[in-house]
């Protein structure tokens, strides 16, 4: 006889939209307030991971630092878990869309910056 094992149920990179595991592991997840309906699919969450020099390309920095709109739709659908299109951040809501924006200009400050922020 063997010992009887239980499978415990585990979140995997494959599954971005489960809100418990990413947003209590990951600071660039945004759980979105109205999530977003495409075919089949319902996106409730987003993952953002800092832009390289490449993906800013065609965008000017100091749009980004004061959230422009068109500014956001170009370079969050390169940066975006699962990968949002032009048309998806044209349709957010907008508290989403501030929340998203606000993540985009926190990947533009210095470690420093970071570090000197009340926990």
């Amino acid at each position: 006889m063997s010992p009887k094992t239980e499978a415990v149920p585990t979140a995997t990179a494959a599954e971005p939209d489960t809100p418990a595991v990413a947003a209590g592991t990951n600071p660039n997840y945004v759980q979105l307030d109205e999530p977003i309906q495409r075919g089949e699919q319902t996106i409730k969450g987003v993952t953002l991971r800092k832009p390289r020099a490449g993906e800013l390309r065609g965008v000017q920095l100091a749009q980004l630092m004061m959230m422009d709109v068109a500014a956001l739709q170009t370079v969050l659908p390169r940066i975006s878990t699962p990968t949002l299109t032009a048309h998806d951040v044209g349709n957010l809501d907008p508290a989403d869309l501030m929340e998203l924006a606000l993540k985009v200009q926190g990947f533009f400050m210095t470690k420093a910056e970071r570090e000197s922020l009340p926990a």
